[in-house]
């Protein structure tokens, strides 16, 4: 035992085979016994519980013997191998680290036989999961081998085609069944999918064995072997009969009221001109609503794979920092770190956009005055839109101050002239006008005061499909290359989230015109003054509770919190981080992930402050903003972030104190 604590491994004694059958279960990792205690023992109930193992795990034992392990010079390791399986002989006198590396070994085996049972956990929930799926759709699922014309298909499949779930189902039999007018309606769709790999889709009616007409809608896809050749076809089919028979009955009633609106057209003009118009707005309005919800969708499907891509970005950009410490003082060796440094950045900067378009960027919102932002840029615009391009301001006067984030508002200009500046390669002129205007209550706008900043181009403008995609993330009429496609979903995301909105009007061929709403606000300006942030003295060695539920993040900002020689105790969840706190007296910091299952950051820090009233709490996070329901108020650090970033605000939380919420009473 002492050779496997100094090891590192946690170990138990047994003083006999029946306390060690007792003791072993799915957690046990190794099993270290002497040749001797095994010799003359019944191992009748361990070799019960070795074959009584699941299929994942096979526990290793390690037999510590004087005869080594051939059947030669111990006859018994046969006995004792035939018991106990997965077993390793090491033959005594034995050197520490002989033994301490055996056991190791056998305890990384251990942990990846414990990964090798997640994994078939997670495809046994994934597997339950799909068949609910189709359960829960009516899917009936079908493949077709190619070669042999072999259909399989599921009880549900079989069922839609009026079978018996225990019926044979054959290929010609599913021929058989399809309606005369609709076989080659079929077998095109089949071969047009096997010639060109493109989807399977296709509905027809089919004849069940009692005669009764019913619809089926199939959709399938060609799966391919290694030399590209269509191996088979795989799908799911639908019964839609009801729906084709609403479908009818909808087309019978249209068919009918078309007539009788022929019929009484002439008593009617006016009313049908009026339901006519009512028709036309409210599909207007539908087209709109389903722009907005498709916009939402993205912006939310958006943020998603920005704060995930944030956690990874967070762990490279960590190891890296790090690494850059460790590694000899080699130009190469510096030189391709800090290029993956600055790709690492690139990915950061990247997400920014993302989490912009889907508003959930932080943002630091002031009174300003937009007519002094433009001229204060303008400089710099007029170098980036170069010599052909005429660049003209137009700022009216005594306008109020916008409430806005003056930086993100420059980078927004400055894309807005940009892309007016690429849509005009021969030349042209730009316009850059602020005024201030009063809105009605609108689709995307409040009513009240805003100001406005419009950019208008004479180039080649858009036409009505290009500019309905416009602000989608990823679109781009630009080379390959030349525009990741996020510049106006970005600008769209600011001015929404600042409560402002985005407008566009286009033609081709005369140019296009950007308009940016801001609220307007009657806060005074503040005088800028520059400050600079006092030195804040590294903190010394310091007992952190570091939670994360990403074990790869957790890592790191383990090693960036050790390397800056604290004490660190790692937890993986709420209740970890809560069991931790208790068993821990001496915590001085608790930095905490917020998105994580069954207790989020919030939640964890208001248990926590129940156990340690004054414990200061920092709040490490992707997104910018919690979500709507948490009123907690703590101190947060944005993901990605440096050692240097974590190591200040350690030193802030730990040196001067943070204003924390008092703990419940």
């Amino acid at each position: 035992m002492a050779l496997l604590h100094e090891a590192g491994i946690p170990a138990g004694a047994c003083s006999t085979i029946e306390a060690l059958i007792h003791t072993l279960g799915p957690d046990t990792t190794l099993v270290v016994v002497s040749e001797e205690a095994m010799r003359s023992a019944d191992l009748a109930g361990v070799k019960f519980w070795i074959e009584g193992q699941p299929p994942w795990s096979d526990l290793p034992f390690i037999v510590l013997t004087r005869r080594g392990g051939g059947p030669e010079s111990n006859p018994s390791a046969a006995r004792l191998a035939e018991a106990l399986a997965n077993v390793t002989f090491l033959e005594r006198p034995f050197h520490p680290t002989t033994f301490a590396s055996m056991a190791h070994t056998a305890r990384k085996a251990r942990l990846r036989q414990y990964e090798a049972r997640d994994r078939l956990e997670e495809l046994r929930e994934s597997q339950e999961r799909l068949a609910t799926a189709m359960l829960a759709g009516k899917l009936g699922a079908w493949s077709i081998d190619i070669e042999t014309e072999t259909l399989l298909t599921s009880p549900l499949c079989r069922e839609i085609y009026g079978l018996k779930p225990d019926e044979r189902f054959t290929y010609p039999a599913l021929l058989e069944m399809i309606h005369r007018d609709d076989i080659g309606t079929m077998q095109a769709a089949a071969e047009r999918s096997l010639d060109t790999g493109e989807d399977y889709n296709v509905e027809y009616r089919i004849l069940w064995p009692d005669h009764s007409e019913h619809w089926v809608q199939v959709n399938g896809r060609t799966l391919r072997d290694d030399h590209g050749k269509v191996r088979s076809l795989v799908g799911v089919a639908m019964d839609i009969t009801d729906r084709k028979m609403t479908e009818a009955s909808l087309r019978q009633s249209k068919e009918w009221l078309e007539q009788a609106v022929i019929e009484r057209t002439a008593e009617l003009e006016q009313s049908y001109a009026k339901v006519l118009k009512e028709i036309s707005q409210r599909e207007q309005v539908e087209d709109q609503l389903r722009q907005a919800q498709k916009m939402e969708i993205i912006g939310q499907l958006t943020g998603g794979v920005a704060h995930d891509f944030n956690n990874l970005l967070m762990a490279v950009l960590s190891n890296l920092d790090l690494l850059k410490k460790y590694v000899p003082e080699d130009p190469r060796s510096a030189r391709l770190i800090d290029g993956a440094v600055q790709g690492a950045k690139r990915g950061a900067a990247l997400t920014q956009r993302l989490l912009a378009f889907a508003r959930r960027q932080a943002l630091k919102v002031d009174p300003t005055d937009m007519g002094v932002l433009a001229e204060g840029m303008r400089n710099l615009l007029e170098r980036s839109v170069g010599p052909t391009v005429e660049l003209h301001f137009k700022i009216g006067k005594n306008l109020p101050p916008a409430m806005v984030d003056a930086n993100q508002v420059e980078l927004a200009l400055l894309n807005l002239v940009v892309n007016a500046r690429d849509a005009m390669p021969e030349g042209g002129r730009i316009t850059i006008e602020i005024d201030s205007v009063k809105s009605p209550a609108k689709d995307d706008l409040k009513a009240g005061p805003y100001v406005r900043l419009s950019v208008t181009d004479t180039g080649t403008g858009m036409d009505g499909e290009t500019l309905a995609r416009a602000i989608e993330p990823f679109f781009s009429t630009k080379e390959l290359g030349k525009g990741t496609g996020l510049g106006l979903s970005m600008i769209h995301g600011l001015a929404v989230q600042l409560g402002g909105a985005l407008r566009l009007s286009s033609t081709p061929g005369k140019g296009t015109r950007a308009e940016l709403y801001f609220p307007a606000t009657s806060l005074a300006l503040e005088d800028a003054v520059e400050t600079r942030e006092a030195p804040i003295q590294p903190a010394s060695r310091a007992r952190i509770l570091v939670v994360d539920d990403d074990v790869l993040i957790a890592m790191s900002t383990v090693d960036m919190l050790e390397d800056l020689g604290h004490e660190v105790i790692e937890a993986n969840s709420g209740a970890s981080a809560l069991e931790a706190l208790k068993a821990n007296g001496g915590v001085d910091l608790m930095i905490t992930d917020f998105s994580m299952p069954g207790m989020n950051g919030a939640q964890l820090a208001e248990a926590a402050h129940k156990l340690r009233p004054h414990m200061p709490i920092l709040l490490a996070t992707g997104y910018a903003e919690i979500p709507k329901g948490e009123t907690i108020d703590l101190p947060r650090l944005g993901k990605p972030y440096s050692q240097a970033q974590l190591a200040r605000e350690i030193s802030r939380l730990l040196a001067n104190g943070h204003d924390r919420p008092s703990a419940p009473g």
